[in-house]
């Protein structure tokens, strides 16, 4: 395992000043935003695959710094009601699977996407519990009309370019834990898998190393981000939280720097899920902790890292 970062954190710099910067922090791997919600500030797809000359200066910027791509980025909804949203956000998809393989990049990573209640709708619909029977209805159709005839289709799109989706498991889209990712990787094929973010299963009240160990090797990627549950919003309100992330001192969870939310045994435990499933790919940091800067959070989350990943790395399983 190589621990590297979400580029998108340092947007503000050029791509040579992130490139230099994380170089600095010995870090080896980055992953780069292509698009969608996440954005383009270091890599245009559609202008590099393009332009020969922009795509060979684009390479030469990691490779004379000896650092590696772990997975293009582009988190988006390409099922939303709205077709301009959609189309976007697909059009992005199928670039950045184009690139990925112009590069030799072996992951693109987004969302599995979350439509309607139906062909007439102008906003995404997630639904959380089954009843009334409206709510099943509803799923079923999303799961039918929509999820699974795009992402088949997708499928042969990432066999031609010989590139994997890494669809991160979120709240919000059709694909928000270990069932719905695995439901979508067995309709769809095993060049779907999962970009596995533990905040997003400690909010929901899910064990990361057991659903770690459950994914297996449909885990093609990992984000190193945590959560922190307040106890006493939560006794009063549960997780189910749509106030605003900045509302901080009355939510019921916030997401945190690794190491703020969880303590060095649980991040131990999760490193160590990932030794025993033999993942060989990076533990990409990502920041969005409101009670840290960019800087801040992210040299934290580092030095907590790197210390953890040299020592589990050091032991030999009693197995091998």
């Amino acid at each position: 395992m190589k621990l590297g970062v979400f580029a998108v954190l340092f947007s503000k710099k050029s791509l040579e000043e992130m490139l230099d910067y994380v170089k600095e922090r010995g870090l080896d791997t980055v992953e780069i935003g292509t698009g969608g919600y996440v954005g383009n500030a270091h890599c245009n797809p559609k202008e590099l695959l393009a332009d020969e000359n922009k795509l060979e200066k684009f390479k030469q910027a990691f490779e004379s710094r000896g650092i590696q791509i772990s997975a293009l980025s582009c988190h988006g909804n390409a099922l939303h009601p709205n077709r301009e949203i959609a189309n976007e956000h697909h059009e992005v998809f199928v670039d950045t699977v184009k690139l990925a393989s112009k590069l030799g990049v072996e992951n693109v990573i987004t969302f599995s996407g979350c439509p309607g209640e139906s062909e007439h709708s102008k906003h995404p619909v997630w639904i959380t519990c089954p009843w009334p029977d409206d709510f099943t209805i509803v799923v079923d159709w999303q799961w039918k009309n929509k999820v699974i005839p795009y992402w088949k289709k997708q499928a042969e799109l990432l066999e031609e370019y010989n590139v994997r989706v890494a669809i991160e498991p979120h709240p919000g889209f059709v694909v928000y834990n270990t069932e719905t990712a695995l439901r979508l990787r067995s309709e769809c094929g095993e060049r779907i898998g999962t970009n596995f973010d533990p905040s997003h299963y400690f909010w929901q009240g899910m064990n990361p190393v057991s659903s770690i160990k459950a994914l297996g090797d449909a885990l093609f990627h990992f984000h190193a981000k945590d959560t922190q549950i307040d106890p006493q919003n939560t006794s009063l309100n549960g997780v189910l939280d749509t106030k605003s992330y900045r509302d901080i001192a009355n939510r019921s969870w916030v997401f945190r720097t690794v190491g703020y939310g969880h303590g060095e045994d649980v991040w131990r435990d999760i490193i160590s899920a990932l030794q025993v499933i033999d993942y060989q790919g990076a533990i990409s940091i990502e920041h969005e902790d409101g009670l840290m800067s960019v800087n801040e959070g992210f040299t934290k989350a580092v030095e907590f890292l790197q210390e953890i990943i040299i020592s589990e790395g050091a032991k030999d399983l009693w197995w091998a």
